[in-house]
């Protein structure tokens, strides 16, 4: 059994996802703080989903950065993209509805920001791609998953570690990322920093 890793020095997480805390602990590493960036999510005008995905990774790690001198500091944002389309963080049924009518039958792609700040100044990034293909839903498979309250702030209205990975036939790339973080590629981000997973 692996022992868990405390970072040194120590691995702050800008964000208050309880997920990407979860993927954090499944490869051993607990955050010495979780301190979630406040700043504002919307898309620029015109902002491609990957654009928008790295650039507000490198947002949260910065503005969480100020507040922890001598720390690492993680960030990353996951953007649902049907083509040029960036979908919402569902907050309301109707918005939940409308993304999964929108996904049924379709292919579409998952983009993961991550951005790893050091003591040091420097800010290493990745962006990662994987793509997601869902069935062709059924009004009444639509109608369960959203009374099952799993899509709530949910990029895209859905979470494949749920139910609704009963509704996803194919995917491509890291599954991690689809979740909310891709572990692989943060690997080589905290390598970078000289610091190697347990």
């Amino acid at each position: 059994m692996m022992a868990d890793m405390v970072a040194e020095p120590p691995l702050v997480l800008a964000s208050a996802s309880p997920r990407r805390v979860e993927l954090l602990r499944q490869v051993g590493i607990v955050p010495a703080v979780v301190d979630a960036a406040d700043i504002d999510e919307s898309p620029l005008k015109q902002e491609l989903p990957a654009e928008h995905a790295a650039r507000l990774a490198r947002a949260k790690a910065l503005c969480v950065a100020a507040r922890h001198p001598g720390a690492l500091v993680l960030g990353a944002d996951t953007v649902v993209a049907c083509g040029r389309r960036i979908l919402p963080k569902a907050e309301t049924e109707a918005q939940a509805r409308r993304c999964l009518e929108l996904l049924s039958g379709r292919r579409h792609r998952v983009y993961g920001g991550v951005a790893l700040h050091g003591p040091d100044g420097r800010t290493l990034e990745r962006l990662v791609q994987s793509e997601v293909t869902f069935k062709v839903l059924s009004a009444h498979e639509i109608a369960c998953y959203l009374a099952s309250g799993e899509w709530q702030g949910k990029a895209g209205g859905y979470a494949i570690q749920g139910r609704a990975a009963a509704l996803v036939r194919k995917i491509g790339g890291s599954y991690s990322n689809i979740v909310g973080l891709p572990l692989f590629e943060l690997g080589g981000l905290l390598g970078g920093f000289g610091v190697r997973l347990p």
